[in-house]
């Protein structure tokens, strides 16, 4: 993954906003999480949620373990 030489916090705009949308885009899509695109542009995680949502990408669930109907009626373990 590329990172964007910019500098941290600059207002970016017209086309250089639009091409870093398509490039954020595009690499979300191959699978890269937000956190990882934020950090590669130096930019925030909520400048990059913004640019996705704004792109119309559909965002992925967050990852984690979840709970399936197997594990549900099971007791924890005591801690």
């Amino acid at each position: 993954m590329t990172a964007h030489t910019s500098i941290k916090g600059k207002r970016i705009t017209g086309d250089a906003r639009v091409k870093m949308a398509a490039d954020l885009k595009k690499k979300y899509e191959e699978g890269a999480s937000i956190r990882a695109l934020a950090e590669a542009t130096d930019r925030s995680y909520g400048f990059v949620h913004r640019i996705l949502t704004e792109s119309g990408v559909v965002l992925r669930g967050r990852g984690g373990a979840t709970r399936t109907e197997s594990n549900r009626g099971r007791a924890r373990a005591p801690r």
